[in-house]
């Protein structure tokens, strides 16, 4: 493979153009920051991205005015941005993001990368994010590449052969970690009653955060668990070596854990590199509800902002203001309520750090429906555990109440009455 300085590198950029930028632990930093660095001498940018890493300095003065964000998701380096005039969000489900690129619904004209250098026969490595890379690096017209000797070679879909490669820099350098968020004693009584609702066998989706570290610090007594997530972190690890995640059970890809990216410490990222256990896929295969549901007892864990007396689930705004993004929970959750013993599960505190109800008589205006009420079962705060399912309307609301924060149950009682009569 043939190296080229940064700057050559994203020469190859031109005004007009819409960028990928993988994302989460391998947000190619170092081009993201050349190509900032143009400026001056770019217009009318458009970056398409799902949640990256660093400062993204594209959202900021002056580079804002050059570089406009069109994202899938939205992280915290990128809300102000997307919440103000120099970017935007597009609702949808992770499973069809890559239809985007493969229908030319939003065509790539160049995809920004980090890679493992080559192995001997010249394929690198995507590392811990293949997720929708795979899609996006098969139509953008130019594939710019930071190659990184730090990069986790992972198994599974996630390779680019160097003949892909139409401009590469070295770069040596750590990929973006994060330590394990020790849950509060909120959250590890939302981690008990969810493993409680995990069976022997089951096979786990579940996101990153202190409430799925808590469930999973809970599971070591299980027997035979299994893996198949859109993402997972540092909570499994103990799991694998004590014997308790094993796949037997699953019927996709029996014994593997399968995900389409991963974000952690770096002991995480140490058990990924080629460790045949792991397998990688785009995330149009680990969120196809078709597969999701075919493995025993899915058990998918997500969790909320917000969750109105009938059940709607809004998880990823704040009122009018997004949030996060629509990512995977719906695919997960009509997975598992598929899935043969499946159980779909909404875990949350019962109010916010301020204090404020997060069980609510109506959403907040202007707050998008992440998950139908229709599609919810279990609903688990640190007060306990309901399942919606086949409930009507009042009795979800009396149902929600229960599992409320005690400070507010007697204004949420007041509004089912006020809504649904005695």
């Amino acid at each position: 493979m043939k190296y080229t300085d940064k700057k050559i590198a994203v020469s190859l950029v031109n005004s007009g153009d819409r960028i990928f930028f993988q994302g989460a632990a391998m947000t190619p930093q170092v081009l993201i920051d050349a190509l900032c660095d143009r400026y001056e001498e770019l217009e009318d940018v458009e970056i398409a991205q799902l949640h990256t890493e660093g400062n993204a300095r594209y959202t900021q003065e002056p580079y804002s005015n050059v570089f406009k964000i069109n994202s899938f998701f939205v992280g915290g380096n990128v809300r102000n941005a997307i919440n103000s005039t120099h970017g935007d969000y597009v609702p949808i489900f992770l499973s069809e993001i890559s239809l985007l690129f493969k229908k030319d619904i939003l065509p790539l004209d160049v995809a920004f990368i980090q890679v493992s250098p080559p192995d001997k026969h010249g394929y690198c490595s995507l590392g811990t994010s293949v997720d929708v890379t795979l899609s996006a690096i098969e139509k953008a017209t130019r594939i710019i590449a930071q190659v990184n000797p730090q990069v986790p070679r992972s198994h599974g879909d996630g390779i680019i052969h160097v003949d892909q490669i139409d401009a590469a820099i070295e770069v040596d350098e750590s990929i973006f970690a994060h330590d394990a968020l020790i849950p509060t004693p909120i959250e590890e009584k939302i981690g008990q009653h969810v493993a409680h609702l995990v069976e022997d066998g089951a096979t786990l989706q579940m996101g990153i955060g202190a409430i799925p570290n808590a469930v999973l610090a809970n599971l070591d007594q299980h027997k035979g668990l299994g893996i198949h997530t859109e993402m997972f972190s540092d909570g499994v690890l103990p799991l694998v070596e004590k014997g308790v995640i094993t796949g037997e059970h699953k019927v996709v890809k029996q014994g593997k854990i399968v995900t389409c990216f991963a974000m952690g410490s770096q002991k995480l990222y140490d058990f990924i590199d080629e460790n045949p256990l792991v397998h990688f896929k785009e995330a149009s295969y680990t969120n196809d509800t078709a597969l999701i549901r075919r493995n025993p007892k899915v058990t998918a864990i997500n969790s909320a902002i917000e969750i109105d007396l009938t059940g709607q689930v809004c998880a990823d705004t704040i009122g009018k203001r997004q949030y996060s993004g629509v990512g995977g929970q719906m695919d997960f959750i009509r997975g598992a309520s598929l899935s043969e013993g499946g159980k779909a599960i909404i875990a949350m505190p019962s109010a916010t750090a301020k204090g404020l109800t997060k069980i609510v008589p109506f959403l907040n205006q202007g707050a998008g429906v992440t998950t139908t009420r229709a599609h919810v079962h279990y609903v688990v705060t640190e007060n306990g555990v309901v399942n919606l399912y086949g409930k009507n309307l009042k009795q979800r609301a009396e149902a929600l109440i229960s599992i409320a924060h005690p400070d507010h149950q007697e204004e949420l009682t007041k509004a089912m009455f006020e809504r649904f009569g005695k």
